[in-house]
């Protein structure tokens, strides 16, 4: 596991943003796994600036999301669809079939699931994958459980997630999906890097639980202890309990 210190937000989402932009040279034809939240927001507007300063090219590259809500259109402004396009996708060079995401319409989640875990294996695994980290310690939507979960699965989303999504839906908790898509726990530990952005005072109590704590489904973050490529960037606050 690897720790970058940065000052604040924008120290932390530059230096992710060089992470990513490194992959990318060095493997244009690259796999990257992309995170949804407020976290990496500052990131895509970075790599957004490279891209058109010259110097990041995405035309060869293929993304795969961590998850989508069940039951959105992806034409919903807050589907996770919408939220790449908005905050990525529309600002880069990036080939619209070469974007992936789970489809929240299919309520067939068992022949979603399926599809998704097809198509990830279909272009080879993931490269690098971008996680954020929640305050009960999810990545993804894969929420405190007694077992780590596998391949991509549906989720029923905790109170505590709604409450904290329900910003995106003007303040209703009642509008927010209570269920997702989201890929599992192997399928993120496969990534052959993996790369989470945290920051901000809130975030610094989890951080030291899921990575000075015991390694326990009960914060699934925890499982990165044992990946072998493993990058954390966290700004000041969310590094000092650590």
């Amino acid at each position: 596991m690897k720790i970058i210190r940065a000052k604040d937000y924008y120290d932390m989402s530059r230096k992710a943003a060089n992470i990513i932009s490194a992959q990318v040279i060095m493997k244009p034809n690259c796999v990257l796994g992309l995170a949804t939240g407020g976290t990496p927001v500052g990131t895509y507007k970075q790599l957004v600036e490279w891209y058109n300063k010259g110097d990041i090219d995405f035309s060869e590259v293929t993304t795969v999301n961590l998850d989508e809500y069940r039951g959105l259109p992806k034409e919903h402004p807050e589907s996770y669809w919408s939220f790449m396009h908005r905050n990525l996708f529309d600002h880069v060079n990036v080939r619209p079939e070469a974007i992936n995401l789970p489809d929240g319409t299919n309520m067939d989640a068992d022949a979603e699931c399926a599809r998704y875990d097809a198509v990830i294996h279909s272009v080879g695994g993931v490269d690098l994958q971008l996680l954020g980290i929640g305050n009960d310690g999810h990545i993804g939507f894969n929420e405190p459980n007694e077992a780590f979960e596998l391949g991509t699965h549906c989720v029923d989303l905790k109170p505590e997630t709604i409450e904290a999504n329900k910003r995106f839906f003007d303040g209703n908790a009642d509008l927010v999906p209570k269920q997702a898509y989201t890929m599992g726990i192997k399928t993120i530990m496969q990534a052959r890097k993996v790369l989470m952005v945290a920051n901000g005072k809130g975030k610094a109590d989890i951080v030291k639980k899921a990575f000075f704590g015991p390694v326990t489904p009960e914060v699934p973050a925890s499982i990165l202890q044992m990946h072998p490529d493993f990058i954390l960037v966290g700004d000041e606050e969310a590094l000092s309990e650590i």
